[in-house]
């Protein structure tokens, strides 16, 4: 490995040491303020690698790592991702002293394998990356571990990881069995040189994307999903939904243009199938719930339902429209699923989870800044204007358009108008009347870190909704590294 590919490799590098710190700190001494220290501090240094990998790229780094605009882009969200749900980690977990260290370090782990994702071009290092996630993942949900729920949900999420772990290696296999090749790249080589479609590169390509429908809770891929989002703790729940799928759908973005899957038609008819029933299913579901960390649950489900109209449209318009569409899409989709889960996570404590929906009732009246930053949050999620998330939706319809999609975009526009409907109900059940309150939450006044993550994440929403020029113009440059 020659200079400039170590350079490049400097965010994973920068990212692993800083695992190794936050673990021989919690050896010499168990102190969680001081772990939490040394992990925001990692994250940050790893961020600062970015700017030092970025001279060097694009650089193949080895022969299973790409490094590009692409992947430095998203490993930047991410690890912003990670420092902002580490906060919630602190303030959630600071009062039990010496018992959960080791969250930050499998933070750090799980954080670890999402980059590893983002620049993955060969299928050893994308199924070493997603493993290192997953695993990090089971603990991270079983947190914490005095309660049964949390264990339930971990249980469940490991279970069903392990099924999926099966479907993508098996597609692996028979996409090697066929054409020799493991790189993304060989692939694409070899499908470009086939005459007709190859029924094994097909059958491959369809378990994998079954295997990533686990991890991405797609329909009919789902069910663990609400029941991991009410039992992890909250500012977990907030780093499976952001963290965890968004790692995953950039890697399946980067699959398919770099392998020329969109060559293959019906690939694209299953994901049409699976995104309409993600679309309406999570949406109709998320009518039913009053629960707000089960609401939240299957609304991410219809949210990776929207991205996949825009992955879609990818096989018909140019692949750097359907990546800029993704990419807005992802930042909004992070910004306000971090918020929302952010105010749980505030309104919550490891004994008391702020799920059921009365833990709201009148919260504008008791904590009036809180009920704001989760009524803008939930209205971004809606797609109201003057919100990234109106940005991101208008992005994934143009891409619709474009690529004329109109099924898939009359489920946009019917799901779209169910969410309002359970979003709104949250607003509403928040603006009654305080003597109407069921249950006192929260501890005002103290969870400082919280409250100014949730202040940045508000500030990036109304900014990035309202003038999202300087954003989307980092966005074309990061599309077109996948030309």
């Amino acid at each position: 490995m020659n200079s400039n590919q170590l350079v490049a490799l400097a965010p994973i590098i920068a990212l692993s040491l800083a695992a190794i710190a936050v673990m021989l700190t919690i050896a010499i001494r168990r102190n969680f303020v001081l772990t939490c220290s040394v992990a925001a501090c990692g994250i940050i240094m790893s961020m600062v690698a970015l700017g030092v990998a970025w001279t060097e790229i694009p650089v193949q780094a080895t022969l299973l790592i790409r490094v590009d605009a692409y992947a430095l882009f998203f490993i930047l969200l991410l690890l912003l991702a990670g420092l902002a749900v580490l906060g919630f980690c602190y303030d959630y977990f600071k009062n039990s002293e010496g018992e959960n260290e080791e969250l930050l370090l499998l933070l750090l782990t799980a954080l670890l394998g999402a980059s590893v994702l983002a620049v993955s071009s060969h299928f050893a290092a994308f199924f070493l990356g997603l493993e290192m996630l997953s695993i990090s993942l089971f603990v991270l949900i079983g947190y914490p571990l005095k309660q049964a729920r949390p264990l339930e949900a971990a249980i469940k999420y490991l279970i069903l990881s392990g099924v999926s772990s099966a479907f993508l290696l098996m597609g692996m296999a028979l996409i090697y069995a066929q054409s020799g090749e493991l790189s993304f790249s060989g692939i694409g080589h070899y499908i470009a040189n086939q005459p007709a479609m190859n029924s094994m590169i097909l059958g491959g390509v369809i378990l994998i994307v079954a295997g990533l429908g686990f991890k991405l809770s797609l329909v009919p891929f789902h069910l663990w999903t609400p029941d991991v989002y009410q039992g992890a703790p909250a500012p977990i729940t907030a780093f499976i939904a952001t963290v965890s799928k968004g790692a995953v759908f950039v890697l399946l973005l980067r699959f398919f243009i770099s392998t020329n899957c969109y060559a293959y038609a019906p690939l694209l008819t299953v994901f049409s199938v699976i995104a309409v029933l993600s679309i309406l299913g999570g949406n109709l579901l998320a009518l039913l719930q009053n629960n707000v960390k089960r609401l939240l649950a299957y609304s991410s489900i219809a949210h990776i339902g929207y991205l996949l109209v825009a992955f879609i449209a990818g096989g018909s318009i140019a692949p750097t429209l359907a990546v800029e569409s993704v990419t807005f899409y992802l930042v909004a989709y992070f910004i306000t699923t971090i918020g929302a889960f952010g105010v749980v996570s505030v309104l919550s404590t490891p004994e008391t989870e702020a799920g059921d929906i009365s833990f709201y009732r009148g919260l504008f009246w008791r904590r009036p800044w809180l009920a704001a930053i989760f009524t803008l949050m939930l209205l971004s999620l809606a797609g109201i204007p003057l919100t990234a998330g109106f940005i991101g939706k208008f992005y994934i319809f143009t891409s619709g358009a474009d690529g004329r999609l109109w099924g898939l975009l009359l489920a946009i526009i019917v799901g779209s108008g169910l969410g309002l409907y359970y979003y709104l109900r949250i607003i509403v059940v928040m603006s009654m009347n305080v003597e109407a309150t069921a249950i006192t939450s929260g501890k005002p006044n103290q969870d400082w870190i919280s409250t100014a993550t949730l202040a940045a994440l508000t500030m990036l929403l109304v900014w990035f909704g309202i003038y999202p020029g300087l954003l989307i113009n980092v966005i074309q440059l990061v599309s077109h590294a996948m030309e």
